[in-house]
């Protein structure tokens, strides 16, 4: 109706003028043109090409007109008509050209209505979720400058689906708890249900299960939709089966299998059925075979891919303890589907399965750490990918806002928003500075280390990657973020420099740890001196056998090393263990160098120590250049280690 509108004003206007004048005639015989064109283009009951023969006409006499507008929205028609007609080649070109004149048009919803076209192109026909993501982004920044809270949610809530289902649940949660923002219980509460529901399989996905049973909790009292309340009651029987509330599980299957309005050849029912099957087999190892063929049946009928994956799995994993050759048969279907449907991470599920039927197969063993290895890099390049363009979007909007003040209330806002553009290169500069220093660590380290075991060396590489981009995102990110919020609600400036200088002193922490190590003749002295710098105010450090050591023997990779783990043991003791004394023995052994740490501290369980991946990184490192490390530690017994190094 907007688009009529405008149409019909910008006729009414050229036809107002002076009547003896051709220019102006001509004009308004253009808009009546256009106008009627466009029309055509809109109408039901007439074939495709027709509508796109009349567009076509209508862009033609649109090309010259100073009504931009116009123009704007006779191109996304188009892009819409191509759509609807499979012309997607021709619609990718027509999008380029939309992008490179939209600026003309003034219009946010407009081009936020463009980019959510592509970006559901690239989502539902080529699969193509970097595209997909990187449009919905650009059109959720349109629809924000418009003002339209609920087509914002709307593209946030799409950006999530894609986020869960490329595996990064913790993006997904933060994109989706922020398009609940954006929507009204009032207008948007078919929205709001399914954030609630993709939040839960995120928690899921991430075993944080109470908070996945609240959230299916709310899907389900929120949801008009029988068939949805099904589903969602569906997924929280399987939350409970991962936390192992198997009864809980059962009452609640058998509740939904049994209801009236279900068809009992449906996919829905199927997974409700191999979900009952397999609680009941977990819980007290009954006969459910039959089930379990039943839904998988069920599922081949239907084309579930995924669905058969699961059914699958489940029917290897009920024959694995009294037929294994039957389990492997299944298992190997579960790779071939996954192979087939390109859900890699099935595959190395299935892998497990069959590695624990064949223990010594070394090819399933290679394939496993092969498949790992490619999913876990892909996973965390596919994590920052969607940060970046989660944050260039931010940047584009924020310029754009500022743009519009400065319009708006020049004379008043000029020295604030001067101030506002330094903050944001300021930190933008630091964030780069933060993001260099470790793709250079990264790089040199990757370099020195390119010559010892390719897998050991990978996996503590990526572990560290993981680790140190958590740091940057939840520690300086987070600062960042709410240092950029302090100015938007004009926060005393004092307090947004307090901010910038704690930020500061972050940053130059952390470029301590992950900064080049010197050595040769220059390593004894950064050493001992990181050693002083790491020893809280309230510990004393003793050290014997320090002279005894022939540092300048020692090799400048096995220099770095000893740094990198001896550096970790004393941050790890300031920040947890409470010691009031730490020892550090120094032993050479003729082509080795021992060194025997202990502190007085709290001490870690076993269990402790496995989940630190600080701790897991040292024993990579070390073991990467031929030593060695070994933890004696419990927990209020203190905390003892033994490195090995080799000169």
């Amino acid at each position: 109706m907007e688009r009529y509108i405008l149409l019909i004003i910008a006729t009414i206007f050229v036809s107002c003028g002076p009547p003896n004048k051709n220019g102006a005639n001509d004009l308004s015989d253009a808009y009546d043109s256009i106008h009627r064109y466009y029309n055509l283009a809109l109408q039901k009951d007439i074939p495709l090409h027709q509508k796109k023969e009349s567009i076509n006409r209508a862009l033609y006499l649109a090309r010259n007109l100073k009504e931009d507008s116009i123009y704007g929205m006779l191109m996304y028609q188009k892009s819409s008509l191509l759509f609807q007609a499979g012309s997607y080649d021709s619609l990718v070109l027509h999008h380029d050209s939309f992008i490179t004149v939209q600026s003309r048009f003034g219009r946010p919803r407009l081009s936020g209505s463009h980019y959510y076209l592509m970006g559901y192109y690239y989502d539902q026909v080529q699969s193509d979720y970097r595209k997909a993501f990187e449009n919905y982004s650009a059109a959720k920044s349109q629809f924000e400058l418009a003002k339209d809270s609920s087509w914002t949610g709307k593209c946030l809530l799409f950006m999530g689906v894609i986020q869960k289902n490329q595996n990064d649940f913790f993006g997904s949660k933060e994109t989706v708890t922020e398009a609940l923002q954006f929507f009204k219980e009032s207008r948007d509460s078919t929205d709001i249900v399914q954030c609630y529901g993709l939040l839960a399989t995120n928690h899921r996905k991430l075993l944080n299960f109470e908070d996945a049973v609240s959230y299916y909790t709310k899907a389900i009292n929120s949801s008009s939709s029988m068939y949805d309340k099904i589903a969602f009651e569906n997924n929280l029987a399987a939350a409970y089966i991962d936390d192992g509330r198997y009864e809980e599980a059962i009452v609640l299957l058998n509740r939904i299998k049994g209801h009236l309005g279900l068809d009992s050849s449906a996919v829905v029912y199927a997974r409700i059925l191999d979900n009952l099957s397999y609680a009941q087999w977990l819980l007290e190892k009954k006969d459910v075979e039959a089930s379990f063929l039943k839904a998988l049946q069920i599922r081949k009928e239907k084309k579930d891919w995924r669905g058969q994956l699961a059914s699958y799995t489940h029917l290897g994993e009920f024959h694995m303890e009294d037929r294994s050759d039957m389990s492997k048969a299944y298992f190997d279907s579960v790779i071939q589907v996954s192979q087939k449907i390109k859900v890699p991470r099935a595959e190395t599920d299935a892998l497990k399965f069959l590695m624990q039927l064949n223990p010594e197969n070394v090819k399933l063993r290679d394939r496993y750490i092969l498949l790992s290895d490619s999913l876990d890099t892909k996973e965390t390049m596919v994590k920052t990918q969607f940060a970046k363009y989660k944050y260039d979007d931010r940047l584009k909007q924020e310029s754009i806002l500022r743009l519009e003040k400065e319009k708006a209330e020049q004379a008043l806002l000029v020295t604030k928003q001067r101030n506002q553009k330094t903050i944001s290169y300021l930190g933008s500069m630091v964030l780069l500075l933060g993001l260099g220093f470790a793709i250079y660590f990264f790089r040199q380290r990757t370099r020195r280390l390119k010559e010892q075991n390719e897998w050991t060396r990978l996996e503590a590489t990526l572990e560290t990657e993981a680790e140190m981009s958590r740091r940057l995102h939840d520690d300086f990110g987070a600062g960042l973020n709410q240092t950029m919020l302090m100015l938007n609600t004009d926060v005393d400036k004092t307090a947004v420099l307090d901010k910038l200088d704690g930020l500061y002193h972050q940053s130059r922490n952390f470029s301590r740890e992950v900064n080049e190590v010197a050595t040769g003749e220059l390593f004894k002295e950064a050493f001992l001196e990181m050693l002083r710098f790491r020893t809280p105010s309230e510990a004393n450090l003793f050290m014997t056998g320090i002279k005894e050591v022939p540092w300048n023997e020692m090799a400048p990779l096995s220099q770095k090393v000893l740094f990198k783990i001896v550096q970790e043991l004393m941050i790890n003791m300031g920040r947890h263990s409470e010691a009031s004394m730490v020892t550090i023995v120094f032993k050479s052994t003729g082509k080795s160098v021992v060194i025997n740490y202990s502190d007085n501290g709290v001490g870690a369980s076993p269990k402790e120590l496995n989940a630190k991946n600080g701790l897991r990184n040292t024993e990579k490192r070390i073991q990467a250049i031929g030593g060695s490390i070994t933890f004696d530690s419990y927990k209020g017994q203190g905390f003892k280690a033994q490195i090995m190094i080799p000169l």
